[in-house]
């Protein structure tokens, strides 16, 4: 059954309405704030300056301590960086989310692969159940995420908890602390616990 030229231009009229005005159905928004954009705020040049650098020194300092009989980095501590360096200030860029998020994690992942081996849902319920323990414990760290899919990714063991996740996490706070505190307009942490 074909659609008619006129029928298939009324639908698009439709939309089109439904689209028009906030979004507005029934006066229910199609998507929240589609009506309006939130823009990031901008970062001064002194504050992207310091954080490049900040991220570089960090990132820097654990590939040099890395040796392949204990690594101290690992992807997920990249998007650590980016939080405690990129934006200091954020609650999810202290000390107890950065240590306590990613150590959550690499015990949950560890786990579950040695009591379920690896696969999608494990990987699934690594990410899952990490997300609710740092949410009960206050410790919610975005990159910690990471840290249990990457270590099912990579069949990990109990070694995995203490190099590169704990030993890595200490580094970079310590790196944050020392770099943050002696930049120009920068402190760090807002608070340890």
């Amino acid at each position: 059954m074909q659609i008619s030229t006129k029928a298939r231009r009324l639908r698009k009229l439709e939309f089109r309405k439904a689209i028009a005005g906030g979004c507005q159905r029934l006066n229910q928004p199609l998507l929240p704030n589609c009506g309006s954009i939130k823009h990031q705020p901008q970062f001064s040049l002194q504050h992207m300056f310091f954080s490049w650098l900040g991220a570089f020194l960090g990132i820097a300092t654990l590939a040099y301590l890395t040796s392949n009989d204990h690594p101290f980095i690992a992807a997920p501590l990249g998007a650590t960086a980016v939080l405690v360096f990129g934006v200091p200030d954020s609650p999810l860029a202290q000390p107890r989310n950065v240590i306590g998020g990613n150590l959550i994690a690499a015990v949950v992942c560890v786990m579950l692969v040695e009591t379920f081996g690896t696969g999608p849902w494990v990987m699934g319920m690594a990410v899952a159940t990490t997300i609710k323990l740092m949410q009960l414990t206050r410790t919610v760290h975005p990159p910690a995420g990471a840290v249990a899919l990457l270590g099912v990714l990579t069949h990990a063991s109990w070694n995995y908890v203490f190099t590169p996740v704990l030993a890595g996490s200490i580094v970079i706070i310590f790196c944050t602390v020392l770099f943050n505190n002696t930049a120009p307009g920068r402190t760090y942490p807002k608070h340890w616990l």
